[in-house]
């Protein structure tokens, strides 16, 4: 696969810089942006950055590397998450995910998962940044992506005013070229990874300050971030923002970020060619040996607030998990949905 970069050969964050363009991404989730989740949001919007679930840098190095990295060309622009606070181990696992081609590599200093802390990255590397500085410094070393870094503002007891500027300044030092901060604190003992994106309060005015801090900088802000409006909002103070859950559990909110961000003629979706190409590409996932449920279960909270969106989420719920199941069930439940709220179904 080639990497998407276009306009004289800048990639993404160059572009931002030098055109001043705004960057709207979809965040990395695990068990949720699988290669499945993005090719869907990547149908709704052509030009929102799409994250992988994070892979962990053994994974790729020991793992099945075809299965962990591989996507579909039609995804660009995409960057791949990876986890690991092994300067060498990510070195090495981004040399065998460069051959794929991804826009960008994100290393997660993010995530309060156990998993995460007993390997000792993720959320735990805010209390060590020289580590973090260190394994940008490596990543930089072999990438011809750009390495970018997502972060909290902090753990735990740490001071957020202390922490969050000590680890942009080492990363930056150590050549990162962009920065994404999820705008609250990670409690590593005591919350689970549900209760640290919904317990600690947000802070989004220190992302900010951050922001004013680095001026050159490219700066994202994550956390919270529930429509469109808001989103807008936040970009009047940072470079990009970044949806997760919201964006996931209502994928049609995608389908105006490339006119309101993107500068693209507004124009009205067409849920129908979205079930076609959908139906094409389970097809295809079928006849590779997977099944209809691999890429129906991300689709299923698409159409929430729609009159008949119930039955199109039990079609999907229920039917797509039966043997044999295959595109057509796709069909069956757009066909539930009163799209014009006027009882102008899609076409059969």
């Amino acid at each position: 696969m080639t990497r998407e970069i276009g306009d004289n050969g800048l990639n993404l964050y160059e572009k931002a810089r030098v055109y001043g363009r705004k960057i709207f991404a979809v965040a990395p989730m695990i068990d949720w942006t699988d290669r499945h989740c993005r090719y869907l949001h990547r149908q709704i919007s052509r030009h929102a950055l799409l994250y992988t679930e994070m892979v962990v840098a053994d994974a790729i190095i020991h793992g099945p590397r075809d299965r962990l990295l591989g996507y579909d060309a039609a995804e660009h622009p995409v960057a791949l998450q990876l986890g690991g606070s092994d300067p060498a181990k990510l070195s090495q696992a981004l040399r065998i995910a460069e051959a794929h081609g991804y826009d960008e590599i994100n290393l997660n200093v993010g995530c309060p998962s156990d998993r995460v802390q007993s390997g000792t990255f993720g959320a735990c590397l805010m209390l060590t940044p020289e580590t973090v500085a260190s394994c940008v410094a490596a990543m930089k070393a072999v990438s011809k992506a750009p390495v970018t870094v997502k972060c909290r503002i902090g753990v735990d007891d740490q001071e957020p005013e202390e922490a969050l500027p000590e680890l942009m300044t080492r990363v930056l030092d150590a050549g990162a070229d962009a920065i994404w901060i999820h705008a609250r604190k990670a409690w590593l003992k005591g919350l689970s990874p549900k209760e640290n994106r919904e317990i600690p309060p947000l802070d989004y005015e220190i992302v900010y300050r951050m922001k004013q801090r680095w001026p050159d900088v490219f700066i994202g802000i994550n956390g919270g971030i529930q429509t469109l409006d808001q989103a807008e909002a936040h970009l009047a103070h940072v470079d990009g923002v970044m949806l997760g859950r919201a964006a996931y559990q209502n994928a049609a909110i995608l389908a105006d970020v490339d006119h309101r961000f993107y500068g693209a003629q507004a124009v009205e979706s067409d849920w129908n060619a979205l079930r076609d190409r959908m139906m094409a590409y389970t097809e295809r996932h079928i006849a590779e040996g997977g099944r209809l449920q691999h890429v129906a279960r991300h689709m299923v909270g698409l159409f929430s607030g729609l009159p008949g969106s119930r039955r199109y989420r039990q079609i999907l719920s229920t039917d797509a998990n039966k043997p044999g199941a295959g595109p057509e069930v796709i069909a069956a439940a757009f066909a539930a949905v009163d799209f014009a709220g006027e009882g102008e179904r899609v076409s059969a």
